[in-house]
């Protein structure tokens, strides 16, 4: 490989062009910096599966995935576990289910009493009332104006109605907005759609300053390292087309390359457990043991049922369209439960079954598991080891056995079996007994696809960013995405991620 040739220059350098580093690199153009923003995957197209929200399975495994696997988890019967994450402009936004959450209010009120001041939900939620622009068939929204694209009030599919009626018929109350008052009940989701289209940040933060002076966007640009001056960092070194190329910032370096990719640069840039990076021959630049730990995902076990009669195309919304939050224990001061509902059956490779009927994704979003990211060796080549270690902790397995047996009862409630002839197929009988469901829970257990937390921010000597999202030890360093949040939050992540970049941007263009 040849030496470093191509040389860029900005005041800010943003490693990622995902849903968190398209509206960091975005926000500061506007507040007068410039910006140069590198990504690994490619740019400058549009994919039909990325835009048709309705082929969201077919990008899995596909050139615009990273592909990671988890080393063998000891806790799910040995399996190595696809962990999908978007490798191209707008990141992880091109592979998700576009459902909007907030998150709960109490997520946000913790972080803060972690010892992170400006987090707590009286602070972020201005932030996401700026970002979304809501979009609703059924009434005026008034003072939300922001870049994001939020479609609600659509026509659901009429299975999905049915599992809406069903989940009351069991016992839920309806949730009209997840994102209000309250998150409990059963509900129709929100998402980042518009005019029957994926919208990413990409879409709504980076298109509109395509070719706008003062920024500059490289893809096709894998990261290898940071680039240092004594502790300041300085700059980024990136490979692209064999050539290695870097870039040095006058102000300050972000990274938004994820939950995974994040901490992965920090180590190999000699920014980590300082026995670990020795141990790979990693000159060391700040002894921060945290970085990698503290791994946090959510996890999903299916419940499928077989219709007895087929379940009419969705046409511009993704297969799943409602969702519900539940306790596993009601003493619990919040939901622990988000199974979400999928209008397809999703086999299994060993399970069989007829091509009509419905998922109910029995889904746990306050997992007491949590994992770790090494190295396996100094260079980008070298594969990581992911482990999240799911289901290490019994309590998960427990939790996900309620909201198996809740999305048992939803399935057999009269909406789903008198007007669509439904039958469970799986777990079925598997699960007759307390110990074939924990097994069958072992068997299928899958992620949500919302790592975080390897980055976490706080006080404590595990902490890797503080309040203002700086890199501990390190000066002119940012983290900005979902993996400082110290907890995950209670569901999908893409919208926390998006408040996290705001705020990082805010932090940086009104300095204390």
């Amino acid at each position: 490989m040849s030496e470093p040739s191509n040389r860029f220059q900005a005041d800010v350098i943003v490693v990622g062009a995902g849903s968190a580093g398209s509206v960091v690199a975005r926000r500061l153009l506007d507040a007068g910096a410039s910006v140069l923003l590198v990504e690994a995957g490619p740019g400058g197209q549009r994919f039909p599966a990325v835009d048709d929200p309705t082929r969201m399975h077919e990008l899995w495994d596909s050139p615009l995935d990273w592909g990671y696997r988890t080393v063998p988890q000891e806790h799910a019967h040995g399996r190595r576990l696809h962990l999908p994450r978007g490798r191209a402009v707008g990141g992880s936004h091109n592979l998700n289910a576009m459902i909007w959450v907030r998150g709960n209010p109490a997520d946000y009120d913790d972080w803060a009493a972690r010892g992170n001041p400006g987090w707590t939900w009286k602070d972020v939620r201005p932030v996401f009332d700026r970002i979304e622009a809501v979009d609703s068939a059924q009434e005026e929204q008034e003072g939300q104006e922001g870049p994001l694209h939020i479609l609600t009030g659509y026509e659901p599919s009429p299975a999905h109605r049915s599992i809406v009626e069903a989940a009351q018929q069991a016992g839920l109350p309806f949730n009209p907005d997840y994102n209000g008052a309250s998150q409990d009940g059963v509900s129709f989701m929100q998402f980042t759609i518009r005019e029957h289209r994926r919208w990413t940040t990409a879409d709504a933060y980076l298109e509109p300053i395509l070719g706008s002076e003062g920024f500059t966007l490289v893809t096709g640009a894998v990261v290898h390292r940071l680039l240092f001056e004594g502790e300041r960092c300085v700059g980024v070194e990136w490979e692209r087309e064999g050539v290695l190329e870097h870039g040095l910032a006058g102000q300050e370096v972000v990274l938004s390359a994820g939950a995974i990719g994040s901490p992965e640069i920090l180590m190999r840039s000699g920014v980590g457990d300082a026995a670990d990076l020795r141990s790979h021959g990693i000159a060391v630049r700040a002894d921060l043991p945290g970085v990698g730990r503290n791994l946090q995902d959510h996890w999903l076990v299916p419940v499928i049922v077989a219709t007895g009669r087929p379940i009419p195309p969705s046409h511009g919304l993704p297969h799943t369209q409602s969702h519900l939050f539940w306790r596993s224990h009601p003493d619990l001061p919040v939901p622990d439960l988000q199974p979400l509902h999928f209008d397809a059956p999703l086999y299994e490779r060993w399970m069989e079954g007829p091509p009509d009927g419905v998922s109910l994704m029995a889904g746990l979003v306050r997992p007491a598991s949590h994992g770790v990211i090494r190295l396996s060796g100094p260079s980008p080549s070298d594969p990581l080891l992911i482990d999240p270690r799911v289901l290490s902790r019994h309590a998960d397995v427990t939790a996900l056995a309620a909201a198996v047996r809740l999305c048992q009862e939803i399935a057999a409630a009269p909406a789903l079996r008198e007007e669509w002839d439904a039958y469970e197929l799986y777990p079925g009988s598997l699960a007759d007994s307390t110990e074939g469901l924990h097994a069958y829970i072992r068997e299928t257990v899958i992620t949500y696809h919302h790592q975080s937390g390897t980055c976490r921010m706080g006080v404590d000597d595990q902490a890797v960013v503080d309040a203002r999202l700086r890199v501990r030890g390190v000066e002119g360093l940012r983290v900005a995405d979902a993996s400082i949040m110290p907890t995950v939050t209670t569901g999908n992540t893409n919208a926390p991620a998006i408040m996290i970049a705001e705020k990082a941007a805010e932090f940086m263009t009104q300095p204390v």
